[in-house]
């Protein structure tokens, strides 16, 4: 199987990923199936490197096993790939099994945005150009596959690929950021912004008199 990723490892800025590909032929791969339930019953980012579609492992045939994409990192998959139930733990076990990019015709909501702030790599490619890249990848396993999120393309054999991917997430990949350090990059205007409108909320003291009454 591909080379297992660091447990714990940082999440790095990537502008371009550059890997050969496993072609996963199959549609409606949903989060269960890729991380099944009874292996993650804790939430925190570890202990995910041998779960990655473990139902189906103990076939000798499966690709996940078959020598020819052994150090593969881009995961080449079919439609509504990450479907079901919100698990980041999904997304942990394809990093852990050492993909940094998934290519599919269409992921589930959640999945992608889950998969985006822990810098693994997404891209929605047309069905043409899934089933050609799963020829490809069969035709010659070593063949290098670029995702540049920088200029938002997909390259492999001599096709150029446009995809499409949200500008604030373009910024955090390429930056190895999430939403919160976008935040704090604006702290001291929050500062700012919160001293002055706790000046502007204080409530005038009345004056009073000498019996502790009001007006």
């Amino acid at each position: 199987m591909p080379k297992a990723l660091d447990e714990g490892t940082a999440m790095k800025g990537v502008s371009l990923h550059v890997g050969t590909g496993m072609p996963l032929r199959r549609d409606d791969v949903d989060t269960d199936q890729i991380a099944p339930a009874r292996f993650v019953p804790y939430f925190r980012p570890t202990g995910y490197t041998n779960i990655l579609f473990a139902d189906w492992r103990d076939s000798a045939d499966f690709v996940l096993n078959l020598p020819q994409y052994q150090g593969a990192t881009v995961l080449v998959a079919g439609k509504d790939f990450g479907t079901g139930s919100s698990r980041e733990s999904a997304v942990w076990a394809i990093q852990h099994a050492g993909f940094k990019a998934v290519i599919v015709e269409r992921f589930g909501d959640i999945f992608a945005g889950n998969a985006l702030t822990k810098g693994l790599l997404t891209v929605t490619a047309s069905e043409e150009v899934v089933h050609d890249l799963w020829e490809a990848i069969e035709a010659d396993p070593w063949l290098p596959i670029s995702v540049d999120v920088e200029h938002r393309e997909l390259r492999y054999s001599r096709s150029i690929v446009a995809y499409d991917i949200d500008d604030a997430a373009r910024h955090r990949l390429m930056n190895g950021s999430d939403s919160i350090a976008d935040t704090l990059a604006y702290e001291q205007d929050i500062l700012s912004f919160e001293r002055n409108r706790r000046s502007r909320c204080e409530p005038a003291v009345p004056s009073g008199g000498a019996d502790g009454t009001f007006a």
